[in-house]
């Protein structure tokens, strides 16, 4: 008898496998470079942690699922998505250690099991890249994560990329907009499709999502979120806004954009790409704020996403028109993403290495965003202060992380167009032309030993 693999699941190939090596090789070197750490997490977890963290009623708890019991009677479940196993691992090893504002930076590449309809790229076992920042509410942190994914689709040639941009609000707000979102609804409920009909009781939010025509018709005027969203959110949602545009960074609000998961608050996003149909998505995510909290730990502010790379590398042969043997591409966006593959390597933990952004006041900190950036995409590894500190508890920061450099902006320094390089090996420190600085940089590496 010949065996045949389940349906829904895939082998890859050595004709294939290059592609896929290649894409997590990428992907792990800009995480180095946006300063995310590689955490891996079991292929199963405890039930009890998604039926928590994704919610009851969502599509993936309630059909989804690959749930079973083993010899000692206790239900456990395959990965059905990223991020509550990598919360689950942030609080059980105490990742932030004894400082509670400490950002933590995580990322990760892995199985996901769904039990759902096989589709173009979405299979019952397919594969994620993703990464989570845990401890900062800082809306430029949701733009780093947003920066971070669309580096690296760029980074394999996909430049057609659109980021749709929505803010689901929070339990202060969401009740007002649910409410009228039901009433809108309600008088037209019997002509939805009945996976709506169930959503309008137990999720409604998902009524936005469905990709039936009549349904979205229906859900056409629906009240917006974004106008309805309380003082927090509204804020909160601006800042990422501003962010972006500091970044450069190019989106369309979209309301329908509401995720498939009940943890998510404020920000919600998602990357769509020519050339996959009707389902266009390569990725996703959003902010958590409330999810650690909800597994046990002390209130802590999160945001990450998800990135399908079945549907990355299709979106990938498309922009290329190549086939299935498409070689590793040379976009302007891989020449600007990824300057060596040499690099993508981990240093030596001896070695320092990298740029630590200072950015003082508030003149200091719209320019002192877009130089982490603009370092980043020219191959070095940098980060910046989330929490606008002083001077010196970010010198003091930049140091304890092994940092080879602190890059200073403050006031006089954006005036100036200058940036102060300090070496923090050394201490000493001198004024360097802004638009000079990676040439600086540059002759500063290649004249180390």
């Amino acid at each position: 008898m010949r065996y045949r693999r389940p349906r829904g699941v895939n082998d890859i190939t050595p004709a294939e496998v290059g592609r896929w090596q290649y894409a997590e090789a990428t992907y792990r070197h800009l995480c180095r470079l946006y300063g995310y750490q590689e955490i891996r997490t079991p292929i199963f977890e405890q039930t009890e942690l998604f039926i928590r963290a994704v919610g009851e009623d969502t599509d993936i708890v309630s059909k989804e699922m690959y749930t079973f019991q083993d010899r000692g009677g206790r239900s456990l479940t395959l990965r059905p998505e990223g991020t509550a196993p990598v919360v689950r691992a942030f609080l059980e090893n105490n990742l932030q250690g004894q400082d509670r504002e400490r950002l933590v930076k995580l990322y990760y590449l892995a199985p996901i099991f769904r039990y759902d309809r096989p589709q173009a790229g979405r299979y019952r076992q397919h594969h994620q890249a993703g990464a989570e920042a845990l401890g900062s509410a800082n809306p430029a942190v949701d733009a780093e994560i947003v920066a971070l994914s669309l580096s690296f689709y760029q980074a394999l040639g996909i430049e057609q990329v659109t980021l749709l941009l929505n803010s689901v609000g929070c339990p202060a707000c969401r009740p007002r907009h649910l409410e009228r979102l039901r009433a809108n609804v309600q008088p037209h409920l019997s002509e939805m499709c009945a996976d709506c009909r169930w959503r309008f009781e137990a999720n409604p939010l998902r009524l936005l999502d469905c990709k039936q025509e009549r349904c979205r018709e229906i859900t056409a005027t629906a009240p917006s979120m974004i106008e309805m969203l309380c003082g927090e959110c509204g804020e909160h949602f601006a800042g990422v806004q501003e962010a972006l545009d500091t970044l450069g960074i190019a989106y369309t609000l979209e309301p329908r954009i509401v995720r498939g998961l009940d943890y998510y608050t404020k920000t919600a996003f998602e990357f769509v790409a020519p050339g996959l149909g009707a389902q266009d998505s390569i990725g996703g995510g959003g902010r958590y704020d409330g999810l650690v909290e909800q597994c046990g730990g002390p209130p802590t502010p999160g945001v990450g996403v998800g990135i399908g790379l079945e549907r990355v590398l299709i979106a990938q042969e498309t922009a290329l028109s190549g086939g299935a043997g498409v070689s590793p591409p040379r976009s302007a966006g891989f020449q600007a993403c990824v300057t060596s593959v040499g690099r993508l390597g981990i240093s030596p933990a001896y070695e320092r290495e990298g740029v630590f952004v200072v950015a003082l006041g508030e003149e200091g900190w719209r320019p002192g965003l877009a130089l982490c950036q603009e370092l980043r995409r020219a191959g070095q590894v940098a980060e910046i202060d989330y929490r606008r500190r002083s001077l010196r508890a970010q010198l003091r920061f930049a140091d304890a992380e092994g940092f080879r450099w602190a890059a200073i902006l403050g006031g006089d320094e954006v005036a100036q167009g200058m940036v102060t390089l300090r070496d923090l090996v050394s201490g000493e420190q001198e004024a360097v032309p802004r638009a000079g600085l990676l040439s600086q940089l540059q002759r500063e590496s290649e004249a180390r030993p």
